[in-house]
């Protein structure tokens, strides 16, 4: 007789799926040749085949599902535990080699230090290898040797036609381009590289083995793809496992995907792309020619994050608000003129015709260099002319002119009014007459100026030709993420200093008695001579500049620093023209070690070699603080970092360090606090801000008397003495944000504000204090046509709902259950728009609300293609109740509640909501990884845990592309906002692209639209 346990195992691990498509008959057939005479792992190795074969058509859930089965029956069985490891290595395809174990058993972690009596890495990749169903290489550099010693296995796994993925760099001219052809060539592999001559942020070296069963294994450490690295170097490499590192493998997993999506790597092709690797391994190496190469290609210049910012600053200027004339701000380095000559391509490809352009500049290598960049961008090697230094356009079409040929020396005027599109770069030079009579002869369809620094020396205003604002502005700490500037080490020393007896007049110390302080205090001389040598690498060579209080001060640090070996030289106003370029130049060539001055390096000099600032006098000004920290951050061979070193003393109450640690980090108020208390876990890139406990202590005392006791009573006497009863005047007056009036708990609101304050104000309405509480709720607003449609709904005559179009009643309904999320106690609409129209303040406050929401509109909406009734436009802001009611799932008979797992459904429109940071407080490995962009077009969302996917929700999503139902994606970077419930922004309907595993299903999602930069940025799970 058969042995019971055969048929047990047999049908305990078939699914019901599988038992239907299976003939009793067939069943019977699978055994008939076994006896009873056979031995037990004769059996156990049929019933694996057996269930394999039956298996392979199922997803990896249903594989384990067996596996566990297996295991469950063998462990409750008589069979021995050789029987059992027959079952349990048989399970593999029919016909394919048994995969080799690899030494760790897949469920396991280990450190691996290619040390005797341990497996070293060669031998462990061979043998995952073997098992893998797609396999991921991201790895800094590869060798051909490292290649060699696991060839046999890449080519088995390139006949099982299993994906390779790998991604790689220049970096250092260390790749050998033979070991990346043979990787595409002759293992199938898809190569993606990033071509690198400046920086290269990449240095990671990982494998990462992807399995159906949900077995997955990774390495990550020190070994890239040579033979030292696999076999016998001293490398140390972690191994993970999906089983026991679940997190961290989703973040591999997550991190290699998003990267594989960056368009920052190019696929490589060796029939292709052969000459340009050698090239740029050539230059990383040290090889190259070290010049600029141009290729006129105009499908290989794109944006980079910080320009896509830009481009898209530009683009809602001009849509949305019809402004023509705009300024854009950013650092030298940055690629203004990059982004210039895209958007001038933009601009020409949307109008459809071949826009005449003028750009001007006030030297020729500017008019030089910017005319190869815009052929480059365009891909015209023909494209524009110059006018300058005699040379003279003969089109007339696009041309690169001077400002002095502009000016008529030398020739005849020129019609400035024949182009349609104008570029001004440096624009702070417009201050001169001979710009300031070009902008007022010119009336272009588009005008575009550029500058690094719109403030001047001279204080002579160039902002009112653009409303008095910048359309964009390139923050610090947006040029810091994307790797633009030379990061920085900030050291905070306390320097014992007592400046509280100090005078204080007019917002600062008086400088003469600050003078006194510090000229001549040889102690605290010292204190900054011990700092700079344990702070600065190498004192002696540094190039280093001082900011001082006084000339005085200047010529006594000079002095001082000099005697103790470290040559040094003041500046100042005074020093002579000749003298002070004498004096930059030897700081350049290392004569010197440091320039102290006061105020003349706050702006306008350019030394990229100066790696070293010292912050020798108390300063206030953000704005100024960063001049001085900008003197340092511009990149130059062999600079790795900047440190500066400031040195803190005990500072009077109205002394506030707050502005300047804002400016370098974004917080404030008691997020600033938190950040101090915290050493600062999150700057960008490789910045470090570090405080001794004495400075801390200052800092944080200084920050917390800054903060307003009573915050309420502080916000009362500033609206009393600005006097200012239009929301957006009192702002705009004191520089601040609607989230100063309505972050917070209580009753935040304007119009209590204006009362208490003492200005006029119309009367108050019944029961206003909760309509009052949910006036913030309307600050996210962002697309003129939902702002004024809520407009006309709050007008005293305002409409009655039946007499709207379905489009306006759509807003209605938006309007409504935002301010009634569980419907007021109103039994209909009209009932609850008529209450709100006798609040005369509180509608003037929406008005003034909605206002200052679409005067800040950061994206360009756009309506979703025939949903003329459902007026949610992609890129704005909702909250949830808005989408709710905008799809039809909220109504007055229903309330805005939505339903569990973050998806609504309404017949056959499902609204995704995502947060991309789930933990509110900390960072959480265990969800940090389950919603994330993939790329700007592709989004990675996993489903509630309990969906599976033969459910009628499962089957909602898997089955997207044939059941015609469509899906609204909506996220937001965390629940919780400036105004409560944070709102999300709309990134339109998705598509169904592929999707992995049940309860939870990881779907990947298409966008129809490519999502806004920002919140690519935000949810990405790798820095830009």
């Amino acid at each position: 007789m058969i042995d019971p346990l055969v048929p047990g195992i047999y049908e305990s691990v078939l699914t019901a799926r599988l038992q239907q498509q299976l003939a009793s008959s067939e069943l019977d057939a699978e055994f008939e040749h076994l006896t009873e005479d056979d031995e037990p792992h004769v059996y156990a190795r049929h019933i694996a085949s057996v269930v394999e074969r039956h298996l392979r058509s199922v997803d990896k859930s249903e594989r384990r599902d067996a596996a566990n089965a297996i295991i469950s029956r063998l462990a409750d069985s008589d069979v021995d535990s050789v029987a059992r490891n027959e079952v349990l290595g048989s399970l593999h395809l029919p016909g394919r080699p048994a995969p080799v174990r690899p030494a760790t058993p897949l469920s396991d972690v280990a450190l691996l230090t290619n040390t005797r009596g341990e497996p070293n890495m060669a031998s462990e990749i061979a043998r995952e290898l073997t098992s893998a169903d797609q396999v991921d290489l991201l790895c800094a550099f590869i060798r051909f040797a490292g290649i060699a010693v696991i060839g046999r296995e890449l080519r088995a796994l390139s006949e099982r036609g299993v994906q390779l993925r790998v991604i790689t760099t220049t970096y250092r001219g260390a790749t050998e381009r033979r070991a990346v052809d043979d990787l595409v060539t002759k293992y199938g592999a898809d190569v993606r590289i990033r071509y690198e001559t400046a920086s290269t942020r990449l240095h990671a070296k990982a494998w990462l083995f992807r399995r159906n069963s949900g077995f997955d294994t990774g390495y990550v450490g020190s070994s890239n793809l040579s033979r030292s690295a696999l076999v016998d170097g001293l490398e140390w490499n972690v191994r993970l496992s999906s089983v026991t590192t679940p997190a961290l493998t989703r973040k591999f997993e997550a991190t290699f995907d998003t990267y594989w999506n960056d368009r920052g790597f190019k696929r490589y092709d060796p029939a292709e792309d052969a000459d340009r690797l050698d090239a740029a391994l050539a230059e990383a190496g040290g090889s190259g020619s070290g010049r600029e190469t141009i290729t006129v290609s105009g499908l290989d210049v794109q944006p980079y994050p910080h320009q896509e910012r830009i481009l898209e600053a530009l683009d809602v200027a001009r849509v949305v608000h019809g402004q023509h004339r705009n300024l854009v701000v950013a650092a030298t380095g940055t690629g203004k003129t990059v982004v210039a000559a895209l958007d001038y391509r933009r601009l020409r490809d949307e109008m459809g015709a071949d826009l005449s352009l003028l750009f001007v500049a006030h030297r020729k290598e500017i008019l030089e260099q910017s005319l190869r960049k815009y052929r480059e961008v365009l891909g015209d090697g023909s494209f524009g002319e110059l006018f300058v230094d005699g040379r003279r356009p003969t089109h007339w079409r696009q041309v690169f002119a001077s400002i002095q040929s502009l000016s008529g020396r030398g020739g005849e005027p020129v019609r400035l009014e024949d182009f349609d599109v104008v570029v001004i770069d440096e624009f702070h030079h417009a201050a001169a007459s001979t710009y300031t009579n070009l902008l007022s002869r010119i009336e272009p369809r588009e005008l575009l100026a550029l500058t690094a620094t719109p403030e001047r020396s001279d204080s002579l205003d160039i902002l009112h030709w653009f409303g008095d604002r910048a359309t964009y502005e390139l923050r610090l700490w947006d040029a810091l993420e994307q790797d633009l500037l030379c990061p920085f080490h900030y050291f905070g020393v306390a320097d014992n200093t007592d400046l509280r007896g100090v005078t204080w007049s007019r917002g600062d110390y008086n400088q003469h008695e600050l003078e006194n302080v510090y000229t001549g205090n040889d102690a605290r001389t010292r204190l900054i001579l011990n700092a700079v040598r344990d702070y600065v690498t190498s004192p002696t060579r540094m190039r280093a500049l001082g900011f001082c209080v006084s000339i005085s001060h200047a010529e006594y640090m000079a002095r001082e620093f000099t005697r103790q070996g470290l040559p040094s030289i003041a500046v100042s106003a005074n020093t002579s023209g000749p003298e002070r370029a004498d004096a930059f130049r030897q700081l350049r060539r290392g004569e010197v070690t440091c320039l102290f001055a006061v105020d003349i390096f706050n702006e306008g000099l350019d030394i990229p070699d100066v790696d070293t600032l010292l912050m020798l006098r108390p300063t206030q000004s953000a704005t100024v603080f960063l001049q001085q920290l900008g003197r340092g951050l511009r990149r130059s061979n062999g600079k790795s970092v900047l440190t500066v070193v400031d040195f803190i003393g005990h500072q009077r109450a109205e002394f506030n360090f707050g502005p300047r640690f804002t400016s370098l980090t974004g917080a404030r108020g008691q997020r600033l606090v938190d950040e101090i208390s915290d050493e600062f876990p999150y700057l960008p890139g490789a910045s470090r801000l570090i405080l001794d406990q004495q400075s801390q202590e200052i800092i944080l005392d200084s920050v917390k008397h800054s903060l307003p006791k009573n915050r309420r009573r502080a916000l009362v006497e500033s609206v009393r003495q600005v006097r200012a009863p239009v929301l957006g005047d009192y702002l705009h007056a004191t520089g601040g944000e609607l989230s100063d009036i309505y972050s917070g708990s209580g009753t935040r609101a304007w119009t209590p504000l204006l009362r208490q304050a003492g200005l006029s104000i119309p009367a108050t309405g019944p029961d206003e204090e909760p309509l009052l509480r949910r006036v913030r709720a309307l600050a996210h607003v962002d697309d003129l046509e939902r702002a004024a449609s809520y407009r006309r709904l709050i007008v005293s005559d305002g409409p009655r709902y039946e007499t709207l179009t379905p489009r306006e009643q759509t807003f209605a309904r938006m309007l409504f259950m935002t301010l009634w999320p569980d419907h007021g106690g109103f039994s209909s609409y009209d009932a609850g728009l008529a209450f709100l129209r006798h609040h005369p303040a509180v509608c003037l406050e929406i008005r003034q609300v909605l206002d200052v929401s679409t005067a800040g509109i950061h994206h360009v909406p756009r309506a979703i293609d025939g949903e003329s009734d459902v007026p949610l436009l992609t890129h704005a802001q909702y909250r949830r109740e808005e989408v709710l009611a905008a799809i039809g799932f909220a109504s007055i008979k229903r309330k805005a509640r939505g339903q569990a797992g973050g998806v609504t459904w309404n017949n056959n429109t499902g609204a995704l909501f995502v947060n991309l940071h789930k933990d509110e407080r900390e960072f959480s490995p265990t969800t940090m990884y389950r919603d994330y962009p993939v790329s700007r077009t592709e989004f990675h969302w996993e489903s509630p845990n309990n969906t599976a996917i033969e459910s009628d929700v499962g089957q909602r999503f898997v089955e997207q592309p044939a059941n015609g139902r469509e899906i609204l994606l909506f996220v937001r970077d965390r629940p919780q906002g400036d105004f409560g419930a944070a709102p999300f922004i709309f990134l339109g309907p998705v598509d169904y692209v592929s999707h992995q595993g049940e309860r939870p299903i990881a779907i990947t999602w298409k966008l129809r639209r490519p999502m806004p930069i920002d919140v690519f940025e935000s949810g990405s799970v790798v820095a830009s």
